[in-house]
């Protein structure tokens, strides 16, 4: 009867909504298990190289045999070579590189140290060497200064250095392998450093140091007067430059040039 009325009416019953199917989830894909066989092998290998490994720590089979030093003269090279001997023998893999470089870096004659190896037996030895630009004086007694203030080693003949020479006060201690202060040399040495054969004619004689008055006597006769050491490549190229001029246009050399403010450079023909 209901569906005659609703015929009737001109209705008709909604049709029924279809669930949307749910994609299927995937399945977790199954990885094959390692068979006792292969684990077995996996740590065999593990376990030999582990006592390879172990075997080449305690025998000689990668001995230290050859110490091969490069950067340096012959006698930095040696010092090098005696500083490390201890280590022949050792193991390549038991070589402590901090331990070694603290050992190197003490030399008064070197500045760093990098190390190699070269199995089975080299280890290499690569040196930055201090350079010496300065001999410091105290009465008979003379030492060779490096660039960084660092006192290199004594010289028994002082006379046969052509380094420049600075005079240090008789209370001033020196060793080997010591930093001058800045008012004893060190100051002094960085002056020098960036000084060539090129920068002036016949190269420096003497240096006066002091806090604020660094001076450069040079083998041809004028004072470079620096002052501080800050500016300190502009100051020597504008003295180069003046100089060169005044031994161009004067017939007497100029006693001193005053380039301790480099915007009002100084030439003077009498020393005060």
């Amino acid at each position: 009867m209901s569906a005659t009325r609703d015929a009737r009416q001109g209705r008709s019953r909604p049709a029924a909504r279809s669930r949307p199917r749910r994609p299927s989830e995937p399945r977790a894909a199954r990885l094959p298990l390692p068979s006792l066989r292969s684990a077995a092998i996996a740590v065999g290998i593990l376990l030999v190289a582990g006592l390879a490994y172990l075997g080449a720590l305690e025998t000689s089979v990668f001995a230290v045999g050859t110490i091969d030093v490069s950067g340096g003269s012959p006698q930095v090279k040696a010092e090098v070579r005696h500083a490390l001997s201890p280590v022949l023998g050792t193991s390549l893999l038991r070589v402590d590189d901090r331990a070694l470089a603290r050992r190197v870096e003490a030399l008064p004659d070197v500045v760093s140290v990098r190390f190699d190896r070269s199995f089975p037996h080299t280890l290499h030895v690569t040196v930055k060497p201090e350079r010496a630009v300065l001999l410091a004086r105290q009465g008979k007694a003379a030492w060779v200064v490096s660039a960084r203030g660092r006192v290199m080693r004594a010289v028994a003949n002082p006379k046969h250095s052509k380094l420049p020479r600075l005079w240090l006060a008789k209370d001033v201690h020196v060793s080997v392998g010591q930093t001058l202060d800045a008012a004893d040399g060190k100051l002094a040495a960085a002056a020098v450093a960036p000084v060539t054969g090129a920068t002036f004619a016949g190269g420096v004689r003497t240096v006066d140091s002091g806090p604020q008055a660094l001076t450069l006597v040079l083998k041809s006769g004028p004072q470079v007067r620096l002052g501080g050491i800050g500016n300190l490549h502009l100051k020597l190229t504008i003295a180069r430059r003046i100089l060169r001029i005044a031994a161009g246009e004067s017939t007497t050399a100029p006693a001193y040039v005053d380039v301790s403010v480099p915007e009002r450079p100084v030439l003077g023909s009498q020393q005060p």
